[in-house]
């Protein structure tokens, strides 16, 4: 899991260079700060479990298993990335890995969820779909359309609020009533709580119940954890809504520190293991950078392939 954590981070800071210099196109919104979340909730998925993600993906998809190289490629825009170099930042995908899509919509993956979990249920796999979204995300319908349906069906699905207090620049006391998300869930009759988004042990054991109770048929649960993005909604936002005391204080509560910490006090790794899984990410992103940096930009006539002209093609043959 530390390990991970690092990959998501390396490969943020990595994406912010870039961004700041130009030579990533589009939006890029990073996930750092959060990382235990993705980790803590995806060490207990499998490889066949589904995950739904945000416009704040990169970390989901490195842990569930995302290949660093095509993510990379995808945000440097070139014909080697996860979508060809259409999508960017907001769309990675890989259908194998269960990983259904990151999302430049705010709530559009809460009733996919649902979709793989129903499918999940009709099929009988036993699998889970996990869906990772914002706290100002649910006061959007499909929220509370993807809840009710989830809880009349009993279905698979463990939604999954990482609640950074800020919807863009509009912090949850201003866009909410409630100061805990997982009170939305009583009125769906899902079992919910609140939690420590920084504390990926903690994330860990929580989801891993929740899913166990989805696998046995028990139906969903919301799962609230408070964290906290390090850097503004998206790179280039200086995040001057925040205030600074609240933004230092969060900063004390990095994830990775903490793990760190935590492994030094039991024993789990000393100084030396901690610098030599560092230093092992970095050549993973130096490796991804150079995959990236070697592929071509696509041709202009690939704009209108795997889009819609291969489904029409498709429907004719039939």
């Amino acid at each position: 899991m530390y390990k991970k954590m690092q990959r998501i981070r390396k490969f943020e800071e990595t994406a912010a260079t870039f961004f700041s210099e130009g030579k990533i196109p589009g939006f890029v919104h990073l996930y750092i700060g959060e990382e235990a979340v993705a980790v803590g909730a995806c060490a207990n998925l499998r490889d066949d479990d589904f995950i739904t993600s945000t416009h704040r993906g990169h970390g989901h998809i490195v842990a569930k298993g995302g290949n660093l190289k095509l993510m990379m490629a995808e945000l440097f825009g070139k014909e080697t990335g996860y979508c060809k170099g259409k999508g960017g930042s907001m769309h990675i995908a890989d259908a194998e890995l269960g990983i259904l899509g990151a999302n430049g919509i705010v709530g559009a993956g809460h009733n996919i969820a649902v979709g793989a979990g129903w499918s999940a249920q009709y099929r009988g796999t036993n699998q889970v779909s996990v869906c990772f979204f914002g706290d100002a995300s649910t006061n959007i319908s499909s929220f509370h359309e993807a809840m009710n349906l989830a809880s009349v069906w009993k279905l698979p699905v463990i939604f999954v609020c990482e609640n950074n207090l800020y919807g863009i620049s509009v912090s949850q006391e201003r866009h909410q009533a409630i100061k805990d998300i997982s009170l939305r869930a009583a009125g769906y009759g899902i079992p919910s709580l609140t939690a420590d988004g920084n504390d990926v042990f903690a994330v860990y054991e929580h989801v891993n119940k929740a899913i166990e109770r989805a696998r046995a048929g028990g139906g969903p649960s919301l799962l609230e954890f408070k964290t906290y993005r390090h850097r503004g909604h998206f790179e280039g936002d200086t995040g001057a809504y925040r205030p600074a005391d609240e933004v230092s204080e969060w900063l004390k509560k990095d994830p990775i520190p903490r793990l760190e910490r935590y492994m030094l006090d039991k024993k789990i790794a000393d100084e030396k293991r901690i610098s030599e899984i560092c230093s092992e990410v970095e050549a993973e992103i130096r490796e991804a950078l150079d995959f990236a940096s070697g592929s071509q930009v696509p041709e202009i006539g690939t704009s209108v392939l795997n889009i819609y002209s291969d489904l029409v093609e498709e429907a004719r043959v039939r």
